[in-house]
């Protein structure tokens, strides 16, 4: 995840900080600071260097961290894009505070590392993981905004830096979360679109996880276009002509808009069946949310008449018992006398 705000307001306090330092004659620590801790500081954390990779960590952490450094370094190429070469720190948090703190205010309460661009940093949440491996996979997904960022700036949009992160570290679980937003989608009428995912990202967990999956979908799709060559082409074409248009029409002869409703189109083929049984669920649901109330009441008018027919079919034999008796014992008294 990309904290574009929280990151603009790291760099504003940078450059109100050199301000400060160049105004007071210390040039020469002016290009260092952005590699030093916040205010944080270093109590208590050790520092693991691997190629162009600096963990900070807890020493609760060490293991984790190892993990990671080794993970980042042998792993250290992003699909269609340059090798990349700026050095990278990563912070491991220990807690919530400590974590909280490195991200700043901006960050979402539910995400679990950032990626800071232009401070060539990534803050990660070292304990929220469920599984072995989910932190390792949250580091790569981290990785490759900063990979993106660095051969691309600032011209990928967020759905496409959303989904090509998820797309550089594998998530293919993502589909799982798409299956079910998708059905939902195609129930209701809707299917987002590219500027629609741009928004979706700030509206809450739930929202923004299905814009994940979303975007991670639109990825795969463009990528597997050319199975030959992937995004290569495609990220050299953006890097000449600095356009998302033109990068898609050279590399796949598609306009932007074009590959939108190609995207669309095998959305719907990929997960049409499940938004078909989904539909056929609603209805029946719904068949069900106006019929029921309606069976209900007759079922209970039906008990009452049956209930009032017992009743009544027990009044009548009990009449029948009585008189059956009463005549028993008025031809008794009619006999004879003894």
């Amino acid at each position: 995840m990309i904290d574009r705000r929280a990151d603009a307001a790291r760099c504003s306090r940078r450059v109100r900080r050199a301000l400060v330092l160049l105004g007071a004659g210390l040039l020469t620590s002016v290009a260092i600071p952005a590699r030093a801790l916040p205010q944080v500081g270093d109590d208590g954390l050790r520092v693991l260097e691997r190629g162009r990779f600096t963990v900070r960590y807890a020493p609760t952490d060490e293991r984790l961290a190892n993990a990671l450094a080794a993970s980042a370094a042998a792993r250290d190429t992003f699909p269609g894009l340059p090798r990349p070469r700026v050095h990278v720190e990563i912070w491991v948090a220990p807690d919530d505070n400590t974590f909280r703190q490195w991200a700043g205010d901006g960050a979402p309460e539910w995400g679990n590392a950032f990626a800071f661009p232009v401070e060539r940093r990534v803050v990660l949440h070292g304990h929220r993981s469920g599984k072995g491996g989910d932190a390792l996979e949250v580091l790569r997904h981290e990785l490759a905004h900063l990979a993106l960022h660095e051969a691309l700036g600032d011209m990928p949009p967020r759905w496409f830096d959303e989904g090509y992160a998820s797309y550089a570290a594998g998530e293919w679980g993502r589909d799982e979360v798409l299956a079910t937003n998708f059905a939902l989608a195609i129930a209701l009428g809707r299917l987002p679109t590219f500027a629609g995912l741009d928004s979706s990202f700030s509206q809450g967990a739930t929202t923004a996880q299905a814009a994940y999956a979303f975007s991670f979908r639109a990825v795969a799709e463009l990528a597997a276009i050319d199975r030959a060559r992937g995004l290569t082409l495609f990220f050299a074409y953006w890097r000449r002509d600095r356009s998302l248009e033109m990068a898609t029409r050279q590399a796949y002869g598609l306009t932007l808009g074009g590959f939108e409703e190609y995207w669309q189109r095998a959305t719907r083929r990929r997960y049409g069946g499940l938004a078909l049984v989904t539909d056929l669920s609603l209805g029946a649901i719904l068949v069900v949310a106006m019929v029921g109330p309606l069976w209900i009441i007759r079922r209970r008018r039906d008990r009452r008449r049956l209930e009032a027919m017992r009743t009544a079919d027990a009044a009548q034999a009990e009449r029948e018992r009585a008189s059956a008796l009463a005549a028993l014992l008025g031809e008794q008294g009619e006999g004879p006398p003894d």
